[in-house]
């Protein structure tokens, strides 16, 4: 299917403006995120599971007024955000895990440094949670 024809139907349109909103705020978050993450690691000598534990904690406010406003705006419900609020959190649990897990494999098992998981953080974790968030947080 041509691109010309995607952009004339509405939802593939809505799917690709809110994917572009999402991955340039993503972009500046994830990058900030994962240069936090870094610093933290490397500057204070801190377990990397754990300074990462600490970055999440500042950066899921930022991620959640950020999509929330920014990325998904004008997509979905926003009569109940008890419940958008808790799936948000959810969703960024399960990218905290899988964050984790890369430490923990690439900088605790296999001995590398520590900014070696910030690729996966970048190329793998910003796709999980889009599909999560926009099927289920901001659906």
């Amino acid at each position: 299917m041509a691109l010309s024809s995607v952009l004339r139907q509405p939802e593939q349109r809505a799917v690709l403006l809110q994917a572009a909103r999402y991955a340039a705020a993503g972009v500046v978050i994830t990058i900030t995120f994962s240069a936090a993450y870094w610093a933290v690691a490397e500057y204070f000598r801190m377990d990397p599971n754990l300074a990462l534990a600490l970055v999440f904690v500042v950066f899921s406010g930022i991620s959640f007024l950020t999509h929330g406003y920014f990325s998904f705006a004008g997509h979905g419900e926003r009569d109940r955000p008890h419940v958008r609020m808790t799936r948000f959190f959810v969703v960024n649990v399960l990218g905290f895990l899988a964050n984790q897990f890369f430490v923990w494999l690439l900088v605790k098992q296999l001995g590398g440094p520590t900014w070696w998981p910030i690729v996966p953080f970048i190329l793998v974790t910003p796709w999980l949670t889009f599909v999560l968030h926009r099927r289920w947080v901001y659906a």
